[in-house]
């Protein structure tokens, strides 16, 4: 006879009764609280970042609002500055999830990256005055929030595959040499877009969306030009450029 679906009650009787479902269900049980502790500490530390600035925002008046302890805090970030790349990759996150109906229903190149590029400064856009106070140290060279920091690697790769399912996911005929650079050519140009959003003080960084408007039909055509005779020595020396620079 075939059985139906347990309820509730016979699910804890099955865990109190037999060692392996209760040791299953304390480590599932244990996983979530501390998930979400590590949601509260991330979300708590950027609020307090907003507020007091990052400078002054210590790891005990994070711990303090979060309503943990010093030394709990630490065991999730050993770091401010964990904390901040916590954010990116939650920033990545979010990105990611907000050009997914672009991506799905576009196949042309422009509407591709001008939608992608547009979600990506409306989750940004929330944190418009954080990013602002915290930028100066995210541009010094040495600092592991810099973007292109060994500590924002994961960060910036996921951003890097995100504007490769732009190229890939398009109808876009060009040189595959030229193909397999793009993404990260797309990555620098959105950095600089990012780079304006930061000092962009008109409502609703109406000028960032109006830049981003303005310069995606120039890259389209950029890109496009790729592929004409008298343009593909050029986008070779390009790529041999990117190249050797990044060795």
């Amino acid at each position: 006879m075939p059985i139906g679906p347990a309820t509730h009650v016979e699910l804890t009787l099955r865990k109190s009764a037999h060692p392996r479902f209760r040791v299953a269900y304390v480590t599932e049980t244990k996983a979530v609280k501390s998930e979400q502790t590590r949601a509260l500490i991330v979300e708590t530390a950027l609020r307090l970042f907003r507020e007091r600035g990052y400078e002054a925002t210590t790891m005990r008046a994070i711990a303090k609002e979060a309503g943990v302890s010093v030394g709990n805090a630490y065991y999730y970030f050993g770091s401010k500055e964990e904390l901040i790349q916590a954010y990116y990759d939650e920033l990545q996150d979010e990105h990611l999830a907000a050009c997914r109906a672009v991506l799905d229903a576009e196949r042309d190149f422009a509407p591709r990256l001008l939608g992608v590029l547009k979600a990506r400064v409306d989750t940004m856009v929330p944190y418009h005055a954080f990013a602002g106070k915290f930028f100066k140290f995210a541009a010094e060279p040495t600092s592991p929030l810099n973007p292109f920091s060994a500590e924002s690697g994961p960060a910036r790769a996921a951003a890097v595959a995100i504007y490769r399912e732009v190229v890939d996911g398009s109808s876009l005929k060009i040189d595959d040499e030229f193909r397999k650079e793009l993404p990260e050519l797309l990555w620098l140009y959105s950095m600089g877009i990012v780079l304006y959003w930061v000092h962009d003080s008109s409502p609703g960084c109406r000028k960032t969306y109006l830049l981003i408007e303005r310069t995606v039909p120039l890259v389209n055509k950029m890109v496009s030009m790729s592929r004409i005779p008298g343009f593909k020595s050029v986008t070779r020396e390009l790529v041999g450029v990117i190249r050797e620079v990044r060795a």
